[in-house]
């Protein structure tokens, strides 16, 4: 699966069934050794998705936190 056909896929925390975000406009933590996608950051506001200057102003799932990644939804827990 390529990280742009997910665009747009609502995130939906299991735990409490609350939708955290969209990745219409998030960012992956990747491991620069490796290679491998660490995290998925997620902007907390729309605003945040313009104009986030450092990782404070994302919603941080680590990769091992999803779950099941569906047609329109991404189940994680958190």
């Amino acid at each position: 699966m390529l990280l742009f056909s997910m665009n747009g896929r609502t995130v939906v925390n299991i735990a409490t069934g609350e939708k955290i975000g969209s990745l219409s406009s998030c960012n992956l933590k990747v491991d620069e050794e490796t290679g491998t996608i660490e995290a998925i950051l997620l902007p907390k506001s729309r605003l945040s998705a313009l104009f986030a200057r450092d990782e404070s102003d994302y919603t941080e799932i680590p990769w091992q936190n999803i779950k099941k990644i569906g047609i329109d939804t991404i189940i994680v827990e958190i």
